[in-house]
């Protein structure tokens, strides 16, 4: 018998690790008395070129079926994420530009960057954001020193002097801390979205998940009182209503749903609403004093959110209040004519694409027409009306 520190060495089975059934290996048992080397264990033979084929093939195939999916539900290539990168990119381009755009989603849904570059040569910088106040991106603009151009300032009456930023202060913050991996990321998603319809902000499972919750809790918003889908996104942050809001009742409901009637849950007192104009009236002033200008627009909405807003932010106290103060050119959806008005907003709050582009040519023309900042091309297209987007049936 060896003892425990002697030299002697395993036999039979035990004196080579090849000989052990395949998958085992030898442990510190079976080598008493000597240092232990790195474990290792039998490779058994596997036929790897088919196993490469079939993980290949199940590749393939899965790809196909999420595209095929996201086809089934409405998405489609080149509809790319707008993230904080996006926004900060075009805001890094703005500075020598000759026009940019700034407010909430009705002005970045309602005017088609093509059908303004059509009219003037001009393809203004689209830095408008969802769910924001016009006047946040309105000082941002105010404090980049590098713009001089016109600035079109798109407004709702009750964002523009909300008491909060909205999404746009989150973009903001997260824009100014930009990383190598952030662009990174941003430039490969871009890539990839250009391609294939699958990757999709709004159809991760992990937002269609919490979707699943219907919310049953009483006063407390759940994932139905949330903003789902609504926009497709270009490049540059060409924006427009997604299809499906129109096509599909469910979503359309829902979107509807989700303004909540642009009821708010503070008042607008005199003294907010004043603050407001105070803070648009320096940062009007600061652009100009750089030889810059500033405009503004205000799209339409439907009676179902205007009686609303007109409640809380009546046009004389917000809107005609707003141009005197700052003695800016404004153009009101109210005032341009009725040949452009009565426009389709499926979901009350924004207009389809067709109709966006109808709203463009008209507040564009009308620009060109009140700063010399704008000038109507020689060979500009002809004046759009409702009846270019509005369906016979409808008007």
């Amino acid at each position: 018998m060896p003892s425990s520190t002697s030299s002697s060495k395993p036999s039979g089975l035990l004196a080579r690790e090849g000989a052990l059934p395949a998958g085992l290996r030898l442990t510190a048992s079976d080598r008493p008395a000597q240092a232990q080397p790195v474990p290792t264990r039998d490779i058994p033979k596997q036929p790897w070129g088919r196993l490469a084929l079939a993980a290949v093939i199940a590749l393939i195939v899965g790809t196909a079926l999420l595209e095929w999916n996201a086809r089934r539900i409405g998405l489609h290539a080149g509809d790319l994420d707008n993230s904080e990168v996006d926004w900060a990119n075009e805001r890094a381009r703005s500075g020598g530009a000759a026009a940019a755009i700034v407010g909430d989603s009705r002005i970045l849904f309602d005017t088609d960057l093509d059908r303004f570059e059509q009219l003037t040569s001009v393809r203004p910088i689209q830095l408008a954001i969802h769910g924001t106040s016009a006047l946040t991106l309105l000082e941002d603009v105010a404090s980049n020193p590098k713009f001089k151009g016109l600035l079109i300032v798109g407004l709702s009456d009750t964002m523009f002097f909300q008491p909060f930023d909205g999404y746009g202060g989150y973009i903001h913050k997260r824009a100014q801390y930009e990383s190598p991996a952030k662009r990174a990321s941003a430039t490969i998603d871009h890539f990839l979205q250009r391609r294939i319809a699958y990757l999709d902000s709004n159809h991760r499972l992990s937002v269609i998940a919490a979707r699943l919750d219907p919310g049953l809790r009483h006063g407390v918003d759940g994932p139905y009182d949330d903003v789902w889908k609504v926009s497709e996104v270009g490049e540059h942050r060409a924006t427009h209503m997604w299809p499906q809001v129109i096509t599909n009742p469910r979503i359309r409901i829902h979107a509807r749903y989700a303004w909540k009637g642009f009821k708010e849950d503070f008042p607008y007192t005199p003294q907010l609403i004043a603050k407001g104009q105070a803070r648009a009236v320096t940062a009007v002033e600061t652009i100009r004093a750089r030889g810059g200008e500033v405009v503004f627009v205000r799209p339409p909405s439907d009676i179902h959110l205007r009686v609303n807003e007109e409640a809380q932010v009546p046009k004389a106290k917000g809107w005609s209040m707003l141009l005197r103060n700052t003695h800016a050119i404004g153009i009101h959806n109210d005032d341009l004519p009725p040949a452009v008005r009565h426009l389709i907003m499926p979901e009350w709050s924004h207009l389809n694409r067709a109709c966006a582009t109808v709203f463009t040519d008209a507040y564009v023309r009308r620009l060109t027409a009140l700063t010399p900042r704008l000038k109507l091309r020689a060979d500009a297209p002809p004046p759009l009306s409702r009846d270019d987007c509005v369906p016979p049936a409808m008007r």
